[in-house]
């Protein structure tokens, strides 16, 4: 119960609170959406910047913990794509949102609170290490799938297809915190010192990213209510708070990962489906109204999932 109380909840309060002020319309869609372009196009880039900035790669960026976490991400975006497509009956382009959904955690708005408050702020690099490759990795997969889905009898070709996948990739503001992290990271190993007023700054910005999103992400979360295809959602929440962790644990095991890289994968991979996932079924115009309730449904539902392996882990 300490841990339900002392980690788990303080995060989950700062988005009820958020829900809470929209749903009394003490804050309202115009404010929300404000408060959350601020948060995912500037503040969390610049925590994202920071961390990677600051991140030994050498030590942090582990193969093992990569691979245990991506495996159960893309086993369950095909369990979640072939049961949605072949068991549903829905639309190829549904079928592939559906599967975004149980591929795409929240890994940097509930997974870095989470791991912050139950390790401490010294077990993110394994975090960070994921999230550095997040964003990029599966963004670039699913919006290729996207686009050989619905670019079937259009004859396009396979470097136009690319292309596009690409550009929605690399106009992405995480992805640009996260590419410029990375140089900053090389110039600093090359001998570059940036003055302390710099990092003092880009600190101020990076502590302002997670109570920001997490507020705001209580407030967006409000305009989700629970409605569409019951199966298809309850597909989704198995696949994203059961398999991916459940496999990502499993393949920690086998390949005898150090205790920080595996509590960084599992913990990670128990969060539920991001707000990502409900953007990007909506610049699809593809399985919205399940996306959009699955995001309610299963981030309620993680907190079950979040107690359940930080008990388990060690």
């Amino acid at each position: 119960m300490t841990i339900l109380f002392e980690v788990i909840l303080p995060v989950f309060i700062v988005i009820g609170f958020g829900y809470l002020v929209a749903w009394r319309r003490m804050f309202n869609e115009v404010a929300v959406d404000g408060l959350m372009r601020f948060a995912q196009n500037f503040a969390v880039p610049v925590l994202l910047f920071v961390n990677v900035a600051r991140l030994d790669m050498a030590e942090n960026f582990s193969i093992g913990m990569w691979v245990a976490f991506y495996s159960g991400a893309f086993a369950s975006y095909f369990i979640g794509w072939g049961l949605a497509l072949y068991w549903l009956k829905r639309s190829p382009e549904d079928a592939v949102a559906i599967g975004f959904c149980c591929l795409f955690s929240n890994s940097l708005l509930l997974g870095i609170p989470i791991m912050e408050r139950a390790y401490g702020a010294e077990a993110l690099a394994g975090n960070v290490a994921i999230i550095a490759i997040h964003s990029p990795l599966l963004y670039t997969f699913g919006i290729t799938m996207m686009e050989v889905t619905r670019a079937r009898g259009q004859s396009l070709s396979a470097g136009r297809i690319a292309m596009r996948a690409l550009s929605g990739v690399l106009h992405t503001p995480l992805i640009i915190g996260i590419l410029c992290g990375v140089a900053m990271n090389l110039l600093m190993q090359a001998g570059l010192v940036m003055p302390e007023g710099f990092w003092a700054a880009a600190e101020m910005m990076a502590r302002a990213a997670l109570p920001a999103a997490l507020f705001g992400l209580g407030g967006v979360l409000y305009r989700y209510r629970p409605e569409g295809d019951g199966k298809a959602i309850a597909v989704c929440c198995l696949a994203s708070l059961l398999v991916h962790p459940t496999i990502t644990w499993s393949l920690g095991q086998l390949f005898q990962l150090p205790v920080g890289p595996l509590r960084s994968a599992v913990i990670t991979a128990s969060m539920a489906p991001g707000v990502n996932a409900y953007l990007f079924a909506s610049i699809y115009g593809a399985a919205k109204r399940v996306a959009a309730t699955t995001v309610l449904v299963s981030t309620v539902l993680s907190i079950l999932s979040i107690w359940f392996w930080i008990s388990v882990l060690p």
